[in-house]
């Protein structure tokens, strides 16, 4: 009889463990329930590419893994920032890349589950991110304020629209950035990405999860139902408190931004969950399109029942790197 050590044992001798195994795809998706269960069969440790989950206290509103799954199945970058602190792309990458390592050196499968496509390169590919400057950025930031997220991002279009093309127009936060770089360094934003049309093969067995747009849907309004039953709006009172602010990264999450906006009498709690969908929606769009240019992952198709596991076992078990599509 196969016990799940054996599995993942047999997975383990199986797998060379210096190249990472990867499930990505859309917010509510159902990466997080396959995940784990892959992790299970294969003998891996998780890595979480994702933006949000990094920061403490945001657990409802992150569709956080719980405390049972994550005491099941290692996961790494959870927890390892506060809130009111900044945390860059570049913090992440330095760390996940170690903990992909460190996951290797112990004999286990490293898997990298999450939505960001950026967060997804920025450990399997050599993306290069510049540095910042605090005073340059508080400068941008009182602009933004000023003038809005649409105009920064029409003063960013001016100055280089290949950055502005890959910026939600909402998202002041990125479109500050890309200005605070250029204005650093003197080099376009897009510059720092040649290596983001270079998909190197041998870098990642990545499978990514896909389902049409009414399923989707529907699992995103089923989500947002349960973060509001589950204490978002609670979650949402309680970073507040710790000073959470209208430029703190973590502030520009979805479900967050709108509920401090109902607790500030902006918006009714009706308001606010048909805001939340609508940008969840809007943000499965854009991490879709970032996937789809990834020729490296290999799609599975999501139905009522959720996400194929045994498909996905089958292929990250077995697959050459590079083998996507």
């Amino acid at each position: 009889m196969r016990t799940a050590r054996s599995v993942a044992g047999e997975a383990r001798a199986g797998a060379d463990l210096s190249v990472p195994r990867a499930l990505v795809g859309p917010t509510a998706s159902g990466k997080t329930e396959a995940s784990l269960e892959l992790a299970r069969r294969l003998g891996a440790e998780m890595v979480l590419v994702d933006s949000m989950t990094v920061y403490r206290g945001m657990d409802v509103g992150t569709a956080k893994p719980g405390a049972d799954a994550r005491a099941e199945v290692p996961h790494h970058l959870i927890d390892v920032a506060d809130p009111t602190e900044p945390f860059s792309v570049a913090r992440f990458q330095r760390l996940a890349r170690a903990a992909v390592r460190g996951i290797a050196s112990r004999g286990r499968l490293p898997l990298l589950v999450g939505g960001s496509g950026l967060y997804f390169r920025a450990v399997v590919d050599d993306l290069e991110f510049p540095g910042t400057d605090p005073g340059l950025r508080a400068l941008l930031q009182t602009e933004g304020r000023a003038l809005g997220p649409e105009k920064m991002h029409a003063r960013l279009a001016e100055l280089d629209p290949d950055a502005a093309a890959r910026i939600d127009p909402e998202n002041l936060r990125r479109s500050v950035r890309a200005l605070e770089v250029a204005a650093l360094t003197g080099r376009p934003f897009s510059s720092f990405s040649s290596a983001w049309d270079r998909y190197p093969p041998e870098r990642v067995v990545a499978a990514g999860l896909r389902l049409p747009s009414d399923l989707l849907r529907a699992r995103i309004e089923a989500r947002v139902g349960r973060m509001l039953e589950g204490g978002l709006v609670e979650e949402a009172r309680a970073l507040l408190d710790l000073g959470f602010g209208p430029f703190l990264t973590a502030s520009q999450a979805i479900g967050y931004l709108e509920i401090v906006r109902h607790l500030e009498d902006r918006l009714t709690l009706e308001e606010a969950a048909r805001e939340i969908v609508r940008r969840t929606r809007a943000l499965a769009r854009r991490q879709m399109a970032w996937f789809r240019r990834d020729p490296r992952i290999r799609w599975f198709d999501v139905d009522e029942e959720g996400p194929p596991v045994d498909e996905i076992e089958e292929y990250l078990r077995g697959a050459a790197p590079g083998r996507g599509r």
